[in-house]
């Protein structure tokens, strides 16, 4: 299908929900062949070493366009807020609010959203970290109705992509956003149209991507050496998973099967692991390799 030459109806008033980079590389796409109303983004909570608020990105998207951005701390307090803007569809991805059912019920063309996972697989907060950290060797993009419950809703439309030996979290993410994107485009104007086949979800095959925890991002060298690595890779970058060291907290970003070690000597071991450290000092963000064969034994990579 030519995206460029879908007949684009303006005055459908459309709501965009979501918050962080994956929101915005789909918004950022559809905003180029589509007028949306207004964008609900979660508040701005961060802010920078010097106090100043750092936007999320979909906020900075709306702000370069000049988008309507609402920020309610709680959407179910805002319910008044958002309908009068008379939604015909709400588009959610990666929104982290709960919609509430006024909502869902309001806009005559109903509620999408955009979940990074095949449904009805990894239902939930975190379906990439999950099938990173599960060993998975695909993943995809599922497009949904939207119901009261979390990703039950019936599915529009899903596709699959491999997961690479080499994907981080980080990778994963950027492919299945503009997948997303590239998506939404596609069965857009089937839904305004109607033109669509809805199929439900099969609850007995479902599982769940609960939010990732503190206690998650811990390594524990009880694991395999295939646990311990895909834990690294589904956490890297952010939050980074870590392990304790001398009374410290060691995030680890990066391993990977390496055949010697820079001790002046013969390893003991015949293939330590080499783990990307960041020790977050004060004095600045130094970034190092370290081996923790003396530590743990028997810790390997396999190829």
């Amino acid at each position: 299908m030519d995206l460029d030459k879908i007949v684009i109806n303006k005055e459908t008033k459309i709501i965009f929900m979501g918050t962080p980079e994956f929101s915005k590389v789909v918004l950022e796409e559809f905003i180029k062949r589509y007028k949306v109303r207004a964008v609900v983004s979660q508040p701005d909570y961060n802010r920078d070493r010097h106090g100043n608020v750092i936007y999320s990105p979909v906020k900075k998207l709306c702000m370069d366009n000049e988008i309507l951005v609402l920020q309610p701390d709680k959407i179910r307090n805002h319910v008044d807020e958002i309908l009068a803007l008379e939604p015909d569809l709400i588009i959610t991805c990666a929104y982290g609010q709960i919609i509430p059912k006024e909502i869902l019920n309001y806009p005559k063309y109903g509620c999408i959203n955009i979940h990074a996972s095949l449904l009805p697989k990894y239902r939930g907060g975190a379906p990439i970290e999950r099938a990173i950290m599960n060993g998975d060797k695909e993943t995809g993009i599922t497009i949904m109705y939207m119901n009261e419950g979390m990703d039950t809703g019936d599915m529009i439309t899903s596709r699959s992509i491999p997961i690479l030996d080499t994907d981080t979290n980080t990778t994963l993410r950027d492919k299945l956003s503009h997948l997303g994107a590239e998506m939404l485009l596609e069965v857009f104007p089937n839904i305004l149209s109607g033109n669509i086949t809805r199929t439900k979800q099969n609850d007995e095959e479902a599982t769940y991507a609960f939010v990732i925890k503190r206690e998650d991002e811990r390594i524990d060298f009880n694991d395999t050496k295939r646990q311990i690595r895909n834990k690294v890779r589904a956490l890297a970058d952010k939050p980074g998973a870590y392990c304790m060291y001398k009374d410290k907290i060691w995030k680890i970003y990066d391993c990977y099967r390496q055949d010697y070690c820079d001790i002046g000597e013969l390893c003991p071991y015949k293939h330590p692991i080499d783990i990307k450290i960041d020790t977050h000092e004060k004095q600045g963000d130094t970034s190092l390799l370290v081996h923790f064969t003396d530590i743990h034994t028997g810790i390997e990579i396999d190829n």
